[in-house]
């Protein structure tokens, strides 16, 4: 897993890096005429909060699901309920699964999100089904492509929350960005 450098605020506080990331985000994706959607489960709605905080996000945002619920997951995302009775609503597979559904989910006029951004993880300060706090996933789903990003974070509640947004923010931001390769 990924070990990040959590020297993100709390959440509320203001964080330039963030905010510019999510800038960027949302000005790349206005460039490519494309929309996002958010599915939350440890962050809460920090991701979707950071991409509202930008002038100009209601372009590009289509909305956030907060899946804080496992049935949640599965009735709103269409998460494998047998994933997530066999493996926990905590790895890659949900990370994904939920990427793709939240893309499907907040479809406008029949036009699914190009790009889904999901997380999952456990904040802690108790493990969570055998999962250690700062244990997280993300995922992104963006061109057809989906992929999962596994992260291994510390800090108390909030910054293991404020860390995981910022990581989110930051790989949509990269594959946004990333060439097209044929």
């Amino acid at each position: 897993m990924t070990g990040i450098d959590k020297s993100a605020p709390a959440p509320g506080d203001s964080c330039p890096a963030l905010e510019e990331s999510a800038a960027e985000l949302v000005a790349e994706l206005a460039a490519r005429g494309a929309r996002v959607a958010v599915a939350e489960s440890l962050t809460g709605g920090l991701v979707t909060a950071q991409l509202t905080g930008i002038p100009g996000a209601s372009r590009v945002l289509n909305g956030g699901i907060v899946a804080y619920n496992t049935t949640v997951k599965t009735t709103l995302l269409g998460v494998s309920a047998e994933l997530l009775a066999r493996c926990g609503a905590v790895n890659t597979d949900v990370a994904r699964q939920m990427a793709v559904g939240v893309c499907r989910a907040l479809a406008v006029s029949g036009r699914p999100s190009e790009l889904g951004i999901s997380t999952t993880g456990v904040a802690g300060p108790a493990p969570q089904d055998g999962v250690n706090p700062g244990v997280v996933f993300l995922g992104i789903a963006w061109r057809g492509g989906v992929r999962a990003i596994p992260l291994s974070l510390s800090g108390d509640r909030a910054e293991i929350r404020t860390a995981a947004t910022a990581a989110a923010i930051t790989e949509a931001l990269r594959a946004v960005r990333m060439p097209v390769t044929r």
